[in-house]
Formats: C-alpha cells, sequence, structure tokens
C-alpha cells in the first residue's frame, strides 16, 4: 500500500473576497500536497469555505440579499482564484452543502450520545465577528481577539463538556511534533492550564446554521460546524461505503494548515471535539504568521487588502508563490511590498534561476546541437565541488522543507544556483567553445553537464514551489513531464547523455520599475470606498495613521463627512483616559514620540507622530485621550499598540485631546 498523505487548510469565512492573506495559507498548502505526490504519497487536498453564522446573515442582510446568495458569491470567488492560481486541491467544501450538514448533525449526535452535550441557559458577552463567547467579559468591553465591542447575549444553549478534556489536552501537547511552531505550542498550553469551562455549541437566536437534531430551534455553533468540515469531506458520517473507506484512509490529518488567530480554535476545541467522538487527532496543527502590508494585518478596515489579481496579472502566480515562501519565515509575520516582490522576482528569478537556465541550455544548443554533452572528461576540483554541493542540498532542502523552513530551504537552493553561476563564470564555457582542440572541446562538455545537472536538481527541488515555470525549464531541458518525477530518488548524475533540448524561452523576463506602479494603480482602482464596505454589524473608520514605518504615528479615526453612523457604531470605539508615564524621542525620526500610557489597567507603548509639536519632556504626568481597542503595529521596528487622540488641520501641528477637570486615569469616554 502506498503511503498517504491528507493535508488542509482552514476553511475561509466568505465575509469577505480573497486576497494574498487567503493565498499565502493556500500556497503553503500547495506547495507540501505537490512535494508529497512527488515523493509518492497518495495525497488528499482539502480547501473551502465557512458560510454559516450570524455575521454572515448580518452581512447578507445588509447587502439586500439572502445568506445563500450571498455565501455562493463570495465562495465562488475563491474557487474561480484558485483554478486560476493552478492550486491543486482535490476537493472543495462549503459547509452549506448537504454533505456537510449531514454529517455535522451525525457528529453532534454522535457527541450527545456519548455524554458530552447537555442543555443549558448561556447569559454573556459575545462577538460576532469572531463567532466567540467572551469570558469574564462584561457589558461594553471589547473581544480580545479583534477588539470590536462584545454583544451582551442571554439564551438557551446546547453545551459540550469541554472542561472534562483538559488534563487529556495538556498530555496530547507532549507531544511536541503535534503543534509547529513551539511559539503557538506554549500559548495553546498556558490557556488550557488557565482552566476551560464548559463551550456553548447552539445559538437560538438566529436561523443561518445546521439545525440540532431533534431541535431544530437551535442551530450548531459556527465552530463546531466549520471544523467538523476536515472530516465531513473525507466521509465521516456518510452511509456510502466509499465514503466511509475515504476517511479511514486519509484520517487522521498529516498537517492541518492555519493562521495564529484560530489557534485556541484548532488546538483546544478541535481536538476536544474528536475525543469526545472516539476519533484520532491530528498529527500536526501548523500555523503560520500574519502576512502585513505596510507592517499592519490585511483588513477591509484598513483599506490595506491586496488582490491576489493584481500580481498575476503583471508577474505570474509563481511570482508570487515564490516571494510569500522565501520572503517570509513560516510561523512568523511577514511583510509584503510591490517593491520587495518584483526585487526579489528580478535577483532570485530572472537574474538567478532564469538566467541559469537561459544560459547553459543555450550554450548546449550552441556547441552541442542541442544535446545534452558527455561528462566523460576527468574531474575538475570545481566540478566535484558543485556535485557535491548539489548532493548536499537534495538533502538539506527535504530535511527543511520537512521542517515547514520554507524560506530557508529555498535559501539553500539558490545557494546552489549562486555557486553554479560562478562556476560557469570561472571555467568560461564561451572560450572553450571558440577552441577546437579536443581537451577543449571535452572540458566544454564536462562544464555544461555539470551546469545543465546542477540547473535539473534545482529546478525539481523548486517545482512544488513554482510548478509553472519550472515545468517548462524541465521540457526545455528535454525531460518530459516533470510531474512523474520521483522526487524521493533525486540524486546526482542522473541527466540523461544525449538528452534532446526542446525550445529555449525565457521562463522569467526581467520585470522593470513600471511594474511596481502597475500594481499599484491596479489595486487603487479596485478599492472599494470605505462606506461602501461597511455592514449591518460594523463601520470602517479611517485612520490618519502612517502609511509607512518612517511616517508620523499618532492622530485621531476620521469618517468622510457624508457618512453617518449610529450611537452603536461610535460604542466600538473605546476611549479611554491616559497617564503619560514615559516619553522619548525615537531616533532619526523627527516626527516620533515613544511613549508609556497608563490606562489604568495597563501600561502600553504608543509611537506618537507629534515630535514637532511637542517636547517629550512636556508630556509626562499629561492625561490624554487613548484609543484602546485598536490593533496593534510596527513602526521602526517598536510595536505601537493603541492611538493617542489629537486634532489638527491640514498642514498644522497636531494638538493634543485633553481635560478641564480632574477625571481618574482608565475612565472610559462615552
Amino acid at each position: 500500500m502506498s503511503r498517504k498523505f491528507y493535508i488542509t487548510t482552514p476553511i475561509y469565512y466568505v465575509n469577505a473576497r480573497p486576497h494574498i492573506g487567503h493565498a499565502y495559507t493556500t500556497i503553503a498548502c500547495d506547495t507540501i500536497a505537490r512535494r508529497q505526490r512527488l515523493l509518492g504519497a497518495e495525497t488528499f487536498f482539502l480547501t473551502g469555505t465557512d458560510e454559516h453564522g450570524q455575521k454572515i446573515e448580518r452581512a447578507a442582510q445588509a447587502a439586500g440579499k439572502t445568506p445563500q446568495q450571498y455565501a455562493d458569491e463570495i465562495s465562488a470567488e475563491f474557487r474561480q482564484l484558485w483554478k486560476r492560481m493552478g492550486i491543486s486541491n482535490d476537493d472543495f467544501i462549503r459547509t452549506t452543502e448537504e454533505r456537510h450538514k449531514k454529517r455535522v448533525q451525525e457528529l453532534f449526535r454522535r457527541l450527545r450520545d456519548n455524554g458530552f452535550i447537555y442543555k443549558g441557559t448561556y447569559t454573556g458577552q459575545y462577538c460576532v465577528s469572531d463567532e466567540l463567547y467572551v469570558d469574564g467579559a462584561q457589558p461594553g468591553d471589547p473581544c480580545p481577539t479583534c477588539g470590536r465591542i462584545t454583544e451582551t447575549v442571554k439564551e438557551e444553549n446546547y453545551f459540550f463538556k469541554l472542561s472534562w478534556f483538559q488534563e487529556k489536552l495538556l498530555a496530547l501537547y507532549q507531544n511536541p511534533e503535534f503543534i509547529h511552531p513551539v511559539t503557538r505550542r506554549n500559548e495553546v498550553i498556558s490557556f488550557v492550564r488557565s482552566g476551560l469551562r464548559d463551550l456553548s455549541i447552539s445559538r437560538s437566536t438566529f436561523t443561518w446554521g445546521i439545525p440540532v437534531p431533534d431541535d431544530p430551534k437551535h442551530v450548531i455553533y459556527v465552530w463546531l460546524d466549520a471544523l467538523a468540515n476536515y472530516i465531513t469531506a473525507i466521509g465521516y458520517g456518510s452511509s456510502h461505503a466509499g465514503a466511509q473507506e475515504a476517511f479511514k484512509k486519509f484520517w487522521p490529518a498529516d498537517v492541518q494548515m492555519i493562521g495564529k488567530e484560530i489557534v485556541r480554535f484548532h488546538c483546544v476545541y478541535w481536538p476536544a471535539f474528536l475525543m469526545a467522538a472516539g476519533l484520532p487527532v491530528p498529527k500536526a496543527i501548523v500555523a503560520h504568521g500574519w502576512l502585513l502590508f505596510e507592517e499592519s494585518k490585511m483588513s477591509k478596515s484598513r483599506g490595506n487588502i491586496v488582490r491576489t489579481e493584481t500580481i498575476l496579472d503583471v508577474l505570474g502566480a509563481d511570482a508570487l508563490r515564490y516571494f510569500l515562501l522565501r520572503e517570509v519565515v513560516f510561523g512568523q509575520d511577514g511583510s509584503f511590498s510591490f517593491d520587495a516582490l518584483v526585487q526579489r522576482y528580478n535577483s532570485d528569478l530572472a537574474n538567478g534561476l532564469g538566467n541559469l537556465a537561459s544560459r547553459t541550455l543555450t550554450m548546449i544548443n550552441r556547441y552541442f546541437k542541442g544535446e545534452a554533452p558527455s561528462s566523460a572528461a576527468s574531474k575538475t576540483m570545481s566540478d566535484v565541488s558543485v556535485a557535491q554541493l548539489a548532493q548536499n542540498t537534495i538533502g538539506e532542502f527535504h530535511k527543511l522543507f520537512e521542517a515547514f523552513q520554507f524560506s530557508r530551504a529555498l535559501e539553500a537552493a539558490w545557494a546552489l544556483i549562486a555557486a553554479v553561476d560562478r562556476y560557469i563564470v570561472e571555467n568560461e564555457p564561451w572560450a572553450l567553445g571558440e577552441k577546437q582542440d579536443e581537451d577543449s572541446r571535452s572540458r566544454l562538455a564536462a562544464v555544461l553537464y555539470t551546469a545543465a545537472e546542477a540547473l535539473r536538481i534545482a529546478t525539481a527541488l523548486a517545482h512544488p514551489v513554482m510548478p509553472e515555470a519550472t515545468a517548462k525549464i524541465w521540457s526545455q531541458m528535454g525531460l518530459g513531464d516533470i510531474k512523474k518525477l520521483d522526487l524521493s530518488a533525486l540524486a546526482w548524475g542522473q541527466l540523461p547523455l544525449g538528452t534532446k533540448l526542446g525550445e529555449v524561452q525565457p521562463v522569467f523576463p526581467r520585470a522593470d520599475k513600471s511594474a511596481v506602479e502597475r500594481m499599484q494603480k491596479m489595486e487603487e482602482q479596485e478599492r472599494v470606498p470605505v462606506a461602501e464596505e461597511k455592514s449591518a454589524s460594523e463601520v470602517k473608520l479611517v485612520a490618519t495613521m502612517p502609511a509607512a514605518p518612517s511616517a508620523a504615528a499618532a492622530t485621531t479615526p476620521v469618517v468622510a463627512a457624508s457618512e453617518k453612523i449610529s450611537i452603536d457604531d461610535f460604542a466600538k470605539i473605546e476611549l479611554r483616559v491616559g497617564l503619560v508615564k514615559v516619553a522619548e524621542r525615537v531616533p532619526k525620526a523627527d516626527k516620533l514620540l515613544r511613549l508609556e500610557i497608563d490606562i489604568g489597567t495597563e501600561v502600553r507603548q504608543v509611537l506618537a507622530g507629534i515630535g514637532e509639536a511637542y517636547a517629550p519632556e512636556t508630556l509626562v504626568g499629561r492625561k490624554v485621550v487613548f484609543v484602546a481597542n485598536l490593533a496593534p503595529r510596527k513602526l521602526r521596528g517598536m510595536e505601537s499598540n493603541g492611538m493617542i487622540v489629537a486634532a489638527s488641520l491640514d498642514g498644522g501641528k497636531p494638538v493634543l485631546a485633553g481635560f478641564l477637570e480632574d477625571v481618574p486615569v482608565g475612565a472610559r469616554l462615552k
């Protein structure tokens, strides 16, 4: 029997159209899946969309559509984008599909029959945006995950006995392979050790969801519904023999890829659900960091979403795939910019792999009539050195990829490419080609064989990352269909002598400066005005935060004069009285000050662009208006966690908002 491999992306919530943050996760999974197929594993790759919940119901209502119409449209956009990108998923699950609904109900019955579900009443705070019950929160408190103000709910629910699994989960976490990276593992252990409470797994105040079996006035809580997709898609709960066999074959999953913001749901709730159902837990849950644009997480509210289509139109899918896996240290937050994308494309792809392929294959065409030359000549130290480096690179690449260190793996492969470029320059095959003596001819054959064989190995290693471009290079080398490659047997010396090359064409034409300008312009044209993005449950505020790390940092959130908001919208901004404890200038930034501000419950660090208006020493001890639920961002390598409020006219200096009366530190402004 062949080895099986099952990998999943999170299923993407249909409250927003896909952007490169979604593409990042999907590309990583697609790369792993492609590599596993080349290693001979029977691979199943799942992705899809999460379509139930109160947030979708409200968003659909605001758009004048039914929830199903709304979900159909957004889900179709994900499907179409993955198809355009050549994503190799084997299935695309939607939580509104009948197969999923019936199988989720079967899971609910099993949990109930096993004694882990009971009916009760929940009273407390709920975050609609994250579909999250917020334990210990008070009315008006923000969600600890997204910062939006929670809603008070009181309703009859079904509860899952999560507290019963605390020790079992802590025992599970002793397996270091279960959660990657270690920072997320430690985060989860800390959360579980602090104590688990039973979890509400149904709602009865809205209807957009899967009805609870035998009690249809309840719908199954979105996280139980959504998480179950990983098993419903491969046949769990089905009465069909084929589906049951598929489930037995592929479960448990080998890798479940997620973003770091949903670690708790996947590493606490999900394994507890599985344990309660008597099912195996996944082998590994791998959490990546956020993809930041201009140092902030991409979101509709910041207006900094980058569409994947923009990059596909200008540079193609392989350029984006390579950039994201090479530029970003997997597991950590990574930065995206069009400038960095084009720079990496030109240096590594156009001048690196593309140039090596072009010059090597062109010289084989010129000097050996397009046939791979013999390497029968005695080897020099430089030949042996390249061969040894290539063989070592194969092992190192595999080792790093298995550890999800994609950036370092690609760095190793491109070190081989750089070494071969130096080898070609040092051995001057173009000079050897001008000579007609037998020794020069033999030496030329050895040099070009060495370069071509190193190119073959680099191309094979890079194929899961850049499937389209590497397939072209493979074909130009006369090696046929790269999908038939046995990556597990890759070794030096496998290039067949006399192989007839295909037509040699550039694979990565160099991108000029206009590429950045074109992508920026395309994004500006596609950007939807803030007012049009407003849903029934949230309003987007355009803050005059800095567009780049060197700009000023903290001024007032503003909205367009023509846009009206409700008192509920305004209440979502958490304003508190803050006391400046420390103020100092940021080196090499005239406008920027680093402040430490006491807001009653904690001291926050804030970077504020008021350095030209206020001397640092005049601010210590001053009370300010502080925006406490603003997502943190990095400036000059430091985190700014919140915002102070100031007023200014265009071109004028900012003036801090303050108080005439004595107001206690930490008091909330209403």
